[in-house]
């Protein structure tokens, strides 16, 4: 049996959908509660399983990304000990010097992760 191909623009709107139900619209609502559109709504009911897999794994990989954010600092924190137990000096700048082009990538990785704002979940972005 061939695989249903996913179509985009479905996965897109009930990605953005919160799936509360108007009845003064008889439609779904977006995340913001906006009503869908009758030609939303129309849309949305002709979502296939493999649509709704793929939904599913756009909210997954959101999910890790966000837990991720959130464990940030505890993990800079526990990359960071091992070089600092090493110097006199405490300062960043010089547990810097101790680290490998791999530990420096992986420094910037998660000083990334800590001070940048964290990504509001957008289909196809994670």
């Amino acid at each position: 049996m061939p695989r249903t191909v996913v179509q985009p623009s479905v996965v897109a709107l009930l990605c953005d959908s919160d799936f509360k139900y108007r009845p003064d619209t008889n439609t779904w609502t977006h995340r913001d509660g906006r009503p869908f559109s009758k030609e939303e709504q129309a849309l949305a009911l002709t979502a296939t399983r493999a649509d709704l897999e793929e939904v599913q794994q756009q909210l997954a990989r959101y999910r890790k990304y966000r837990k991720t954010v959130d464990e940030a600092p505890e993990s800079l924190e526990r990359f960071l000990a091992p070089f600092m137990s090493q110097l006199t000096e405490r300062k960043l700048g010089n547990a810097v010097k101790l680290m490998s082009e791999d530990n420096r990538l992986e420094l910037d990785r998660l000083l990334g992760l800590v001070t940048e704002p964290v990504r509001r979940f957008a289909p196809y972005a994670f």
